[in-house]
């Protein structure tokens, strides 16, 4: 099994979430934060809360899957994802 992460534009996430669905991927979990890119000059900006317009709004995606899935919008900036080997899985009630 695969965990799969992902970093979208928050606007992409219906868009992302119909194509999950219609592709039997009906369980995941997602959170709305601030991300940084390219937006910023290290040197002289950094990032923080104290200076919300260097961050975008991304959503952080999560899901668990045993079949393979692309997702790709050909756009630059839309997102990131990242695959990770998921061996092992407890049901935390027991």
């Amino acid at each position: 099994m695969k965990e799969i992460k992902a970093f979208i534009q928050t606007t992409k996430v219906s868009a992302v979430a119909l194509n999950l669905q219609k592709n039997e991927f009906s369980f995941f979990t997602y959170f709305k934060g601030n991300g940084t890119g390219k937006y910023a000059d290290p040197k002289s900006e950094f990032p923080s809360l104290k200076h919300p317009y260097l961050l975008s709004k991304i959503t952080k995606l999560e899901l668990i899957c045993d079949k393979k899935y692309e997702a790709q919008t050909g756009l630059s900036g839309d997102g990131l994802m990242y695959l990770v080997d998921a061996s092992f899985k407890m049901r935390i009630r027991e």
